[in-house]
């Protein structure tokens, strides 16, 4: 068959999303000659150049979607009815993708689109109908949206990607898709982390601010992120005389206004340092120097950040919530999301015991290599050569 493969964009302050599509790519220029499929690259037409210089020479073609479909349109398309049921336009995407010859889609990430192709996506998480209380998963309409979207969206897809079994039984419990049509393939490890050996020095993190022992949480700042929890497991160490600070990493999605007002309260200003948007260099010697990441997020069923701090030796503190037991095994230390105490427990714990430390590091390490973005490929791979004697049913 011939394949787009279609990403978002090209942002890398996009965050996971984008870490996520340019590991993917960077997999199937490895894999294409050796498939019985055509790949082309669809993206937004303001990335096409970006991305044709970065995949030069990998036997993937790149072309460009412009948007002539205006906002309106595109939103009510996408959250009404009775105007999917009679809108028979063309959209940008297939008009494109029609044009080249394609014949099958691939949404790289969860990023739904109007397409009368067969399709394939990939679901992070339904945390909308998981964990509705948080507002920025509900309030002014978000979940009315999100719901009418993944609904015609999800229904109408040839195959969907989720990384757990937990995820897998959300797909069938809130939209009823087929587990035929679910394909489980676990969040793979990024490359980036795997390929990098070297330490970082210190004067790395020292250049952001950061002197004392530090624990890091990358995550942008939605209240779901459970921030403030882990201020107030910080400020807890800091009754006990703990020497720990907290290095947060992400752009502020209306949270940190909230948060910082909270670590003032607590006493703890000096010891949550917010980073915003680093390097990934920066990053890198982040978690290298950090006593523990601690990705104390409500949601799930897979995060990113964990499997990161697997590769690159950082011992990990996470959520023990739906799917994470499934992703992480047992080379984390579990907390409750919503107990400052026990948070500030397992950091101590961490902190005190290089014996633990050990063993969570190469626990992760293990846990890292486990599943691959080349493994993450072949799957999508495999899936691909089943639907191709379906396709091939019609022109």
């Amino acid at each position: 068959m011939h394949v787009a493969a279609v990403v978002a964009g090209f942002d890398p302050q996009a965050g996971g999303g984008h870490t996520f599509e340019q590991e993917i790519l960077g997999a199937l220029r490895g894999a294409v000659a050796g498939s019985a499929h055509r790949f082309t690259v669809l993206c937004p037409a303001s990335s096409q150049q970006a991305l044709s210089e970065r995949l030069h020479g990998s036997g993937l073609s790149v072309a460009g979607v412009p948007r002539r479909t205006g906002r309106l349109a595109t939103m009510a398309f996408r959250e009404i009815e009775s105007v999917r049921a009679h809108w028979h336009r063309k959209s940008d995407l297939d008009l494109v993708a029609e044009s080249l010859g394609v014949e099958f889609v691939w949404f790289l990430s969860a990023m739904p689109d109007r397409t009368d192709m067969p399709y394939m996506t990939v679901v992070w998480d339904l945390q909308h109908r998981a964990t509705p209380w948080f507002p920025e998963l509900s309030a002014a309409g978000v979940w009315d949206s999100r719901d009418s979207v993944h609904r015609w969206f999800l229904q109408r897809a040839s195959r969907i990607v989720t990384g757990t079994e937990v995820g897998r039984r959300q797909l069938t419990q809130f939209f009823q898709i087929p587990d035929e049509n679910i394909l489980t393939l676990p969040h793979p490890t990024p490359s980036f982390a795997l390929d990098h050996m070297a330490i970082h020095p210190r004067e790395v993190i020292e250049k952001l601010g950061l002197t004392r022992p530090y624990v890091l949480y990358p995550a942008q700042f939605w209240p779901h992120k459970n921030h403030v929890n882990l201020v107030l497991a910080i400020a807890e160490l800091n009754k006990q005389g703990r020497d720990v600070s907290l290095a947060c990493v992400g752009a502020d999605k209306g949270n940190r206004g909230h948060v910082e007002d909270l670590a003032r309260r607590a006493g703890v200003s000096d010891r949550v340092h917010f980073l915003g948007f680093v390097e990934k260099s920066e990053l890198i010697a982040l978690y290298q120097h950090a006593i523990a990441l601690t990705y104390v997020s409500w949601c799930g069923p897979e995060n990113l950040p964990p499997l990161e701090a697997f590769a690159l030796g950082c011992p990990v503190v996470a959520s023990r919530i739906p799917g994470a037991e499934e992703q992480l095994g047992d080379a984390v230390s579990f907390c409750e999301p919503g107990d400052p105490l026990c948070i500030a427990r397992s950091i101590a714990e961490l902190a005190a015991d290089a014996d633990q430390r050990r063993r969570l590091i190469e626990a992760g390490r293990v846990r890292a290599k486990r599943f691959v973005t080349s493994d993450y490929v072949s799957g999508v791979l495999k899936s691909l050569d089943e639907f191709a004697a379906i396709r091939r049913c019609w022109p």
